[in-house]
């Protein structure tokens, strides 16, 4: 169902109007019994603010609506906080992560779970299901997963590249960059790595099991020539034509335009393997998406190396946030790459980022860069919205689970 056309203010009586007018509206004409399935077996959610507390309760085929807190889980925020959580601004995971929202009955992660409950009822986005999915090619035959293309492909099919992004959520393009270009690239990582510090602000740092910390990601690679030019590059212009929105490169100066990631074997603290998990799930979902994220491989991206796995056409739904290695997550598809090759995925598609399977390198190491919404930025007035994951001294990044579990 489409958002609201009356203006909701962060006071109380967008508060009350929303949850005894609007919201019940919504949930009327479709999006209760959308949203029940994933939500029926979590208990009830309340959303507890200065304003007052309402309790969502899956029941009787819908989600119903009352007043008060007397709710399994009961989450307290700001006002602030709630318009942005309706607005799809705002997430479970950087509320908690930016302080701004606090379990005062039940376990966190419920709240962190109900999220794609909470898509349905405030937008009508239906969960997504990943054993059901029915994905299509151009011609009505199932569409292979699997699949890659070349630059090649860029020129003469461009509209066959873009059906399979638009309908899988990502894109696999083999061979973009020389072996020569991909060792310079890694030459310059190298001195990122050397250069990084816990704490520093720009990169995201891990422990192993001996406890020694490792760098998982550095977040200013544009500091590198090499790496700024990438935005302009023409075959990365080239793979950027099929996508059919017009989204534009980062600031090359903004911290983030550039990154580059390294996987790690034996972390057992931080976020160095990430879990099923959409781009935008720290917030600013309304604002910045649709983005593409683009990926050079510096390295092989098999299991062994801790590959990046992916589920087809969820970038079109909601899932929860699981851990890639929970008996319950699902399997998804890898995407198989190569050193060279360039991956295209859309920042709503949710993927993993599993940890290697081998303790022997070279493990994955990757190059990213965004192509974002021209209007696009950050609804707090803040840079990025990750920056919810930096606020420990030592660069440390807390993986949800440990932090909230």
């Amino acid at each position: 169902m489409a958002a609201t056309a009356t203006p909701l203010t962060a006071d109380a009586g967008s508060f009350q109007y929303f949850h005894t007018v609007e919201l019940p509206a919504r949930l009327a004409a479709g999006n209760g019994p959308l949203a029940l399935p994933d939500v029926v077996a979590l208990g009830s959610l309340a959303i507890s603010t200065p304003a007052g507390a309402y309790t969502f309760v899956p029941e009787d085929g819908t989600v119903t609506v009352r007043p008060g807190d007397d709710a399994d889980t009961v989450i307290e925020m700001d006002l602030d906080s709630w318009l942005g959580l309706i607005s799809d601004l705002d997430t479970a995971p950087g509320l908690f992560y930016s302080g701004r929202a606090t379990a005062t009955r039940g376990k966190p992660l419920r709240f962190v779970r109900w999220e794609p409950g909470l898509r349905a009822m405030f937008h009508g986005l239906p969960p997504f299901d990943p054993d059901r999915v029915d994905l299509r090619d151009t011609d009505g035959s199932p569409l292979d997963p699997t699949r890659s293309f070349t630059l090649d492909d860029c020129e003469r099919r461009p509209d066959t590249l873009r059906h399979f992004l638009t309908t899988a959520g990502y894109l696999v393009v083999r061979g973009v960059f020389a072996a020569e270009e991909v060792e310079a690239m890694l030459a310059d990582a190298e001195v990122m790595q050397a250069e990084a510090t816990p704490g520093d602000g720009a990169s995201w740092w891990g422990r192993d099991s001996s406890g020694r910390e490792v760098l998982c990601r550095v977040l200013d690679a544009n500091r590198f020539e090499r790496f700024r030019g990438l935005s302009d590059d023409p075959r990365i212009a080239a793979l950027r034509s099929v996508v059919p929105e017009p989204l534009v490169g980062r600031d090359p100066d903004a911290l983030d335009s550039g990154t580059v990631l390294w996987k790690r074997p034996d972390v057992v603290e931080g976020l160095a393997d990430l879990p099923w998990h959409r781009d935008c799930g720290l917030g600013g979902h309304a604002l910045n998406c649709p983005t593409v994220i683009v990926t050079i491989c510096l390295t092989e991206g098999t299991p062994e190396a801790g590959e990046l796995r992916v589920l087809p056409g969820s970038h079109r739904g909601t899932f929860p946030f699981v851990d890639g290695r929970h008996h319950a997550a699902p399997t998804g598809v890898p995407v198989t790459v190569a050193a060279g090759d360039v991956s295209l995925h859309y920042s709503d598609l949710m993927h993993a980022s599993l940890p290697p399977t081998s303790s022997q390198g070279p493990h994955r190491v990757s190059a990213l860069l965004a192509f974002v919404p021209p209007e696009g930025g950050h609804h707090r007035g803040g840079r990025h919205y990750n920056d919810v994951l930096l606020d420990h001294h030592d660069g440390q990044v807390e993986h949800l689970a440990d932090r909230f579990g």
